[in-house]
């Protein structure tokens, strides 16, 4: 299991993406999930620029990740979670349940004025400027603690430059996942 951190804009999903359709690999988005979810609540947390609940991204995780196994994939590319140290702890006792390991944590580092630019391309309903910077500081917040987990944990991670031109970045992306999950 690859892990992909970075805050909001920084390219996670289509770093996923692509690295999922050069590995044969299956691409987790818990974002993507829950903005495709028919709640209202979840619709109302997203637009807030809040984070959905615990109970609720672990749900959505479990499945997709059983449904991607169901379908033989190789390995699974994961885009925003974990985003908190709870859920950092929940993952690790589900990995160890269902035989799981996490292989390589990529953090994307994108520097706010970029991400600014970007989102401002991206007009999704929660990209105001307001939930943007709100999402920036509970990503400063959440994300260290759950990053100082898994080094503590003994997960190998590996902060890219995440600006550029998309391949520019899936290179670097690929040349390390390359080291820890040869192609065959």
């Amino acid at each position: 299991m690859i892990l992909l951190f970075g805050p909001t804009g920084a390219g996670k999903s289509m770093q996923g993406q692509m690295l999922a359709v050069r590995q044969g690999w299956k691409w987790l988005s818990t974002g993507e999930m829950l903005r495709q979810s028919t709640d209202p609540a979840v619709a109302d947390t997203l637009r807030r620029g809040e984070l959905v609940s615990d109970e609720l991204t672990y749900d959505v995780f479990e499945k997709a990740v059983q449904g991607a196994r169901n379908k033989n994939y190789p390995n699974i590319i994961v885009d925003g979670f974990p985003r908190t140290k709870e859920q950092a702890a929940w993952l690790d006792d589900y990995l160890q349940v269902h035989h799981e390991v996490i292989d390589l944590v990529v953090v994307l580092e994108v520097p706010e004025s970029e991400i600014m630019v970007r989102l401002a391309k991206r007009q999704r309903m929660e990209d105001t400027p307001e939930t943007i910077e709100r999402r920036m500081a509970i990503y400063r917040q959440k994300m260290y603690p759950v990053l100082g987990i898994f080094a503590e944990a003994g997960i190998k991670i590996i902060h890219l430059d995440g600006t550029g031109t998309a391949g520019e970045v899936h290179d670097r992306i690929y040349a390390e996942v390359e080291k820890v999950c040869p192609a065959h």
